[in-house]
């Protein structure tokens, strides 16, 4: 469950930041790109120590 949370976190980061290369349909976000950037690596880190 938590990898699913962190891959879909993950794919919305690149669909924001590569997103107006590919389509001109999606906006660009700016902060939110990177507070889920910090949100996945912050998930990624505490299940590779085992907290969660």
């Amino acid at each position: 469950m938590l990898w699913t949370i962190i891959v879909i976190l993950i794919v919305l980061w690149l669909l924001g930041f590569l997103g107006s290369n590919v389509s001109s349909r999606i906006p660009k976000s700016g902060n939110l790109i990177h507070t889920l950037l910090v949100i996945a690596v912050i998930l990624i880190v505490l299940n590779l120590l085992g907290v969660i």
